[in-house]
């Protein structure tokens, strides 16, 4: 790249790096409160105003009542028996990030896919901004075309570009996931 450079990072430079511990607190107790399927009292880890920012197919929720109405009670609808299982988390001041995966059983209508019975397998990432306690703002990547691929949903029509993936490195994939 040829001149000057673009700002990096620029949400993160000044975290206050002392709030490490409560933010790790606030996010541990959030997932918990996900895993009991909480939703009238979620507030307890959300300002009343956060942002709910997701990837194209999840949207974008301005609120904790949006939130609530707009994605936790269809999500919940959609699958059932849900558990979130965040297999690494980072704590940095305000800000925490996790990966992971949910599983679930698809007991509702999801995109149009009637309940199929099916456990299927959500995979996720999620970024936080903790302040005064509670998540301000919360961006969201849903993996929406593996959840349809598991439910017989090809939304690549055959065009992934997991058609250039070796063989040896799609067999360990489906390794993996299963």
């Amino acid at each position: 790249m040829k001149g000057s450079r673009p700002l990096q990072a620029e949400l993160t430079r000044n975290t206050d790096l002392s709030k490490t511990p409560e933010t790790k607190k606030v996010i541990e107790s959030m997932v918990d409160g996900l895993n009991d399927h909480r939703i009238a009292d979620i507030g307890e880890f959300f300002s009343e105003n956060f942002r709910w920012m997701g990837n194209t197919g999840c949207g974008t929720k301005n609120g904790l009542a949006e939130f609530q109405s707009n994605w936790q009670k269809p999500f919940q609808a959609a699958f059932s028996d849900k558990i979130c299982i965040d297999e690494a988390r980072i704590f940095m001041g305000e800000w925490a990030a996790a990966f992971g995966h949910q599983e679930a059983i698809h007991s509702g209508e999801f995109m149009g896919i009637p309940a199929s019975g099916k456990k299927v397998k959500i995979k996720y990432m999620d970024f936080w901004k903790v302040q005064n306690g509670k998540i301000v703002d919360n961006w969201v990547m849903v993996d929406f075309p593996h959840i349809l691929e598991q439910l017989s949903v090809d939304c690549f029509k055959g065009e992934g570009w997991e058609k250039y993936d070796n063989n040896s490195n799609k067999a360990s994939s489906l390794k993996s996931e299963g």
